[in-house]
Order: structure tokens, then C-alpha cells, then sequence
């Protein structure tokens, strides 16, 4: 049915022809009728005796009865609210074949579905991570600076919606040895409690294996493996259970039997603005324990403190990362252990990864660990005070030009329908002129509801105009913005009250027009109640119901 109609419809929702007879999405088929009427009188070619009245007028009413004739009929009306005009124009079957919303709406649904597993089955996702072992102490010895490489790459490919094949592979070299493996694994999804995993691997590990998971509850999870070694034969066996312990934390245990046999407790809680997690491990030759704590200062950086102590590790881990952009965050860690004393810079960005870890000595020499420890910090403020200096007086500038040279360009381009537009809007605003003022003389005698002033469009693209007329293209383009006084003003009921309706785009709305395309547009309305002063600004798509207490302008007096 056109994913971009679908995506229009879900997205924008404008609802012009019910902005045209001004009336609510809900509204009745009498209230539609009444709407109908009212514009009929205004814009009927036979009111009009001037040639040139009667054209502005023929043009008008023929929107109007347009708009008419589709939201009266019910099938029409149903079409329209899901598709939008490209549903009645496009010249699809639907209208003749479907005859109720419910038929309606189960054909949507079946063309969205597909279109997703059309999009899901084509879906591959790459990712991978390459590290580069660096090292201090060797490069001051006379030797090289890189002790050793590391890469590794995943590609998963869903080749149905319930299977998936995952292609992987390494390599590593330190010194001069290295090696690799090569594994590929099919995942099906069984039921929607139950997957199977098969695993072939070659190289240093080369093995044989498969593992399914099934969820036992609502909050638990147990996953059981078997593995081969193509080596020697041996056969591991493994176990784990999972369980959603509260909303932010879950635990796990795992039980692996074989050459190298342990149980291994888990624990992990995440929240809003921290995260922490924990692991015992013990076995025959292994033992140890690990943990970590992280705290999100903003949506951007956060720190991240860290530990292990066993029988292969006792070091302690402190560092961070930032948000550089969307999709890249850049993190850094100094680790003192037995081992030596470390950095470790990690760029991520989208599913791949840097690693770089530096080892700066391998004595915990006090002087190098204080070291370590103090010049990260000391260089990150450092660089974010040079930052933010040059982002006030150069990034930002820049780019702040720039965004607008962008947007005087894109109304350079859309210069010709934003002219039609503004004569269309302006001839029709002819016609309500007349009965326009009318009506706020009659609130003005009567101290009523009166539209001072209207401007609806890229508000701040107006003042800036007005203020700041920076670039020599401005001066070519009409302001991004429209006076709607007479339109609103012949808005205004008898009672003295107007309404907009929400969710509902403003500019189509009769003696409107959109003056910047693809630009946020606001209403500003200026008006008078009963000899006081009231101002308002709202959002395209947001109601107005005036007057209103809290529109009033504080010591503002006629």
C-alpha cells in the first residue's frame, strides 16, 4: 500500500481537509454539513459580480466542496483518515474492494507486516573490534612501540524470521606467534520461549556445540550448552540459569563440567543514572571475584570504577567515557595491578571498537601510578576548556551560519510555491475581508473577542529577519511568516470564543499557507477581551481556545 503513505499518514497526520472546513477530526456529519454552509456563503461564485471575484471564489469553493464531498462519505471519509489523499488519488483498489474499517485496517496491517519482514529478513549486521597492544617499557628498551594486534569480526544475517546465521572470526599475534579461529553458528528461534543454537568452530579452538534457551517463567531464563573439542575429543557441558530478580537487577549462575570445571554466581543491577554488576568464580585451579560500578553524570559522560583479585588477577580500574556523537563515544581507563600500570583507550562507534591498551610500566611505581591517575583528568579538563572556548567563538558561530545559509537556500528553492501559496492564502483572505470586519466590530462594540494581530510561520526566522538581515540571499525572500488576522478573525463565533483544533496543521486552513516549507512553524495571536490586552504563541499542531486568563499580558491596560 506505499510504505511512504503508511509513513506520511503515522508521521504527519495534517488533516487539511478538515482544516479547510474548520471542524474537529470527530466531528459529526451534521457539524460537517454546518461547516459546509457557513464557508458556502463566503465562497459561492454566484455572490460575486466582479470577473476577477468570482474566479478567486470558484477556486475556494471548489476546495471547499471537495473537502465536502470526500469527509461526507463515510467509505471516502475512512480512507482519508488512514491514508490521506494519496489513498483516494492514487487510483488503488481498496476503496471498491474493502467496506468497513475494520477491513480496512486489517489490510494495512498486512501490507505493514510484510513490508517489516521483508525489511527484517534483508537486515545484516555487521560488527567488530580491533585492538592494539602497546607498550612503554619495550619502546624505551630499543624495541617496538606495538606489542601485539588483535582483530575480530561478526556478521549476523536473519535469513528468515525465526533463523539467523552468525559468521565469526579472529586473529591475534603477540611477538611472533599468532593464530585465529573461524566459527559459524545457526540460530532458530523455536517458539517464543525456546531458541537452539548449533556452533562449529575452527582454529585453536576448533569445536562442536549447540545450546538452547527457554524461558522457565516470567522472570527466569535457563540456558543449557554441550561442546566438543575436534582436538582431543573432550566434552564440556554447561549450565545457566537467569533470573529477573526486581526491575533493575537480575542474577545468574553457571555450572560448566569438563577439562576445566566451575561454578560462577553473577549479580547485575542497572538504573536510570547507575549500574553496577559482580561475579564469584571458583574451580579445581581457578578462583576470583570481580565488580564494577558506573554513574551516568549526563546523558553524555560517565565514570566507571572496577576491580579483580583470584588466583590470574588482582588490579583495580578507574575511567570513563563521553559522548563525542551519535553514534561514537570515547572511553578511558587506568588499571594498576600486578601486571603493571595501564591506560586503556577504547573508541566505540556504532558496533565497532578500538581498543588501545598502553602499558606504562610494569613496576607499581607510586610516581607513574599517581601519574596515570592525575594527567587523564587533567588533560580532559584541559581540552574541555579549550573546547568550549573555541565552540563559543568559532564552532558555534560556524555552524550557526551555516544552519542558516541551509535554511535561506532551501527557501530559495521552495521560493515559487511559497509565492503561489501567499496569493492563494491573500485571495482568500479577500473574500473574508468584508465579513472578517464585520465581525470584530461587532465584538468591539460589545467589548468581545477581537485578533489584534495575527502571524503564523517561522517565528524566529522572522525576527531574526527583521533584526539581524545577515546574508545578501535574505533580502530576495519573503519573510518566512504570514499575517492571519482576517482569517481569525472571522473565526471568532457569536459567543465570542475561538477554537483550533488540535493535531490539526494551521495552514490548512482557509486564508493560511505554509510560508516555509520543512521549517517549525508557531501562531502568534495578539488580541482584546473586554478592554484588556492578551497575548499567546502555539505550536503548529497544538489547540488554541481563546480568550483565555492566562493569555493576558501583565499591566497592559486600553
Amino acid at each position: 500500500m506505499g510504505e511512504e503513505m503508511y509513513g506520511k499518514h503515522e508521521k504527519e497526520k495534517e488533516g487539511e481537509l478538515y482544516a479547510l472546513l474548520h471542524i474537529s477530526p470527530q466531528a459529526s456529519d451534521e457539524e460537517i454539513r454546518k461547516a459546509y454552509r457557513q464557508w458556502a456563503q463566503v465562497y459561492h461564485p454566484d455572490k460575486y459580480q466582479s470577473l476577477q471575484m468570482k474566479d478567486i471564489a470558484t477556486e475556494n469553493f471548489q476546495k471547499i466542496r471537495e473537502a465536502y464531498e470526500i469527509l461526507s462519505d463515510a467509505h471516502k471519509r475512512q480512507i482519508y483518515d488512514i491514508y490521506g489523499m494519496e489513498g483516494l488519488t492514487s487510483g488503488l483498489e481498496l476503496g471498491p474492494r474493502l467496506k468497513t474499517p475494520e477491513e480496512i485496517r486489517e489490510e494495512f496491517e498486512r501490507v505493514k507486516q510484510r513490508r517489516e519482514e521483508e525489511k527484517f529478513a534483508a537486515h545484516v549486521r555487521p560488527s567488530g573490534s580491533f585492538l592494539a597492544n602497546l607498550s612503554l617499557p619495550q619502546l624505551l628498551n630499543g624495541y617496538s612501540l606495538i606489542k601485539g594486534m588483535a582483530m575480530a569480526s561478526e556478521v549476523q544475517s536473519h535469513v528468515s524470521k525465526k533463523d539467523t546465521i552468525v559468521l565469526s572470526g579472529n586473529l591475534a599475534v603477540t611477538g611472533e606467534s599468532g593464530g585465529g579461529a573461524a566459527t559459524a553458528m545457526l540460530r532458530h528461534q523455536a517458539s517464543s520461549v525456546s531458541s537452539i543454537e548449533i556452533v562449529a568452530s575452527a582454529g585453536l579452538r576448533s569445536l562442536v556445540g549447540f545450546q538452547t534457551s527457554r524461558h522457565l517463567s516470567l522472570h527466569s531464563t535457563g540456558t543449557l550448552g554441550l561442546s566438543v573439542s575436534l582436538k582431543d575429543g573432550s566434552l564440556n557441558l554447561s549450565n545457566t540459569w537467569t533470573r529477573q530478580l526486581s526491575e533493575v537487577s537480575s542474577g545468574n549462575i553457571q555450572l560448566v563440567l569438563g577439562t576445566d570445571p566451575t561454578i560462577a554466581v553473577g549479580w547485575q543491577r542497572k538504573e536510570e543514572k547507575n549500574s553496577a554488576a559482580g561475579e564469584l568464580k571458583f574451580g579445581p585451579t581457578i578462583f576470583g571475584a570481580s565488580g564494577h560500578y558506573t554513574h551516568h553524570f549526563s546523558p553524555k559522560s560517565h565514570g566507571r570504577i572496577g576491580g579483580r583479585i583470584g588466583s590470574t588477577a588482582l588490579e583495580f580500574e578507574v575511567g570513563g567515557g563521553r559522548r563525542i556523537s551519535d553514534y561514537s563515544t570515547l572511553r578511558m581507563f587506568c588499571t594498576l595491578g600486578v601486571q603493571g600500570i595501564f591506560w586503556r583507550i577504547e573508541l566505540h562507534r556504532g558496533s565497532q571498537k578500538l581498543i588501545v591498551p598502553v602499558l606504562l610500566s610494569r613496576a607499581l611505581n607510586p610516581f607513574v601510578a599517581t601519574a596515570a591517575l592525575i594527567f587523564p583528568s587533567s588533560l580532559y579538563a584541559f581540552l574541555k576548556v579549550i573546547y568550549l572556548l573555541s565552540r563559543v567563538c568559532i564552532i558555534k558561530p560556524y555552524y550557526h551560519r551555516r544552519e542558516e545559509r541551509k535554511t535561506l537556500e532551501k527557501r530559495k528553492m521552495t521560493l515559487a510555491q511559497v509565492l503561489e501559496g501567499k496569493a492563494a492564502a491573500e485571495n482568500a483572505q479577500t473574500l473574508l475581508h468584508n465579513v472578517s470586519m464585520r465581525k470584530k466590530d461587532k465584538q468591539a462594540a460589545r467589548g468581545g473577542l477581537v485578533i489584534t494581530e495575527a502571524i503564523y510561520g517561522n517565528l524566529k526566522g522572522h525576527r531574526k529577519s527583521v533584526e539581524e538581515p545577515v546574508l545578501d540571499i535574505e533580502n530576495e525572500l519573503p519573510p518566512p511568516t504570514l499575517d492571519v488576522t482576517i482569517p481569525l478573525n472571522f473565526l471568532v463565533d457569536d459567543s465570542g470564543q475561538l477554537k483550533l483544533h488540535e493535531g490539526i496543521k494551521k495552514s490548512g486552513i482557509m486564508g493560511f499557507c505554509d510560508p516555509c516549507p520543512g521549517e517549525p512553524k508557531q501562531l502568534k495571536v495578539s488580541y482584546s477581551y473586554q478592554g484588556h490586552e492578551y497575548e499567546v504563541v502555539v505550536d503548529d499542531y497544538s489547540g488554541l481556545e481563546i480568550p483565555q486568563e492566562n493569555h493576558r499580558r501583565s499591566g497592559a491596560f486600553s
